[in-house]
């Protein structure tokens, strides 16, 4: 009982950092049509911003460190969002092949130019005291790390609801992807509300990396583009555009991965998860809670 109780938090902690990378993905993806094969880059500059903070200043307690880590993050990662949008993808809405092939390449770029920078070696994270102790829960020793984890994407999905349906600029983004057209002529700049959307998707990306360097021991140049392609059956099985569907596709991408690599064969969790998108693409091709296309 134990076993399972620490296999099912670990794996709501995974749930957490694939639903930070995935939210992103779905609010760009589905929301805008754009496909940003680039989004892994930000959470890795999430990362490298995390590990340079603790690495750097040292006369700081690690817990202030490591949320001062978070937040230059989490402004790495919007900057990177917004900088990509308005001088890159802005002027190819519309044009899917042209995004796909920049993002791609703006991908790699990322990836090259920043093992250039840091080498390929995975830098390893300093954690306050906490974070490596364990809390007992029925009868298992949970590492507080993934609890943090776990919190903090329950947090941020709270967050993101909350922005998307009760705020000015959430309902603009909404009604912009809806009818652009009639928003523009209601004087709204619907340029700016997509440039926010991207800033938004970086900014999750980019705390996702801090807490992706906790939760994997360490940070390199393609641990974002490793976990994308997770990001992505994320985003497909919970419904594009649909952020509750990201979160519940999460958590069962995660545990499903988890539960299949601890109780059966080592190293098939990937490929049940694979086996998932299968059955759900065949079930309900429009994703969990996402809308059917007219």
């Amino acid at each position: 009982m134990s076993s399972f109780v620490l296999f099912t938090i670990s794996g709501l902690g995974l749930a957490g950092l694939y639903f930070l990378l995935a939210s992103g993905l779905s609010l760009i993806f589905g929301l805008m049509s754009v496909l940003n094969l680039a989004h892994g880059a930000f959470f890795a500059a999430g990362g490298y911003a995390a590990w340079f903070v603790m690495d750097s200043f040292d006369g700081v307690s690690p817990g202030l460190r490591f949320v001062i880590a978070v937040i230059a993050a989490s402004l790495v990662g919007a900057a990177a969002g917004a900088l990509v949008e308005r001088g890159l993808i802005r002027k190819l809405y519309g044009r899917h092949t042209e995004q796909i092939l920049l993002t791609i390449g703006l991908g790699t770029a990322a990836v090259a130019l920043m093992g250039g920078w840091f080498t390929y070696d995975p830098r390893l994270l300093e954690q306050p005291r906490w974070f490596v102790d364990t809390t007992e829960i029925a009868g298992a020793n949970i590492p507080n790390n993934r609890l943090l984890i776990l919190a903090v994407a329950i947090v941020l999905f709270i967050a993101l609801m909350t922005f998307l349906t009760r705020t000015k600029h959430g309902l603009i983004i909404r009604a912009g992807v809806e009818n652009p057209s009639m928003v523009r002529a209601l004087g709204i700049d619907v340029a700016r509300s997509f440039t926010i959307v991207f800033a938004l998707g970086g900014l999750l990306a980019g705390i996702g990396g801090a807490l992706g360097a906790v939760f994997f021991n360490g940070i390199s140049p393609a641990l974002g583009t490793t976990q994308l392609i997770f990001a992505f059956i994320v985003v497909v099985i919970g419904g594009l555009g649909s952020i509750p569907g990201t979160a519940l596709a999460s958590v069962l991408v995660a545990l499903t991965q988890v539960y299949v690599n601890n109780y059966g064969a080592s190293g098939m969790g990937s490929i049940s998860v694979v086996i998932l998108l299968a059955a759900v693409l065949l079930i309900r091709p429009q994703g969990l809670l996402g809308r059917v296309q007219p």
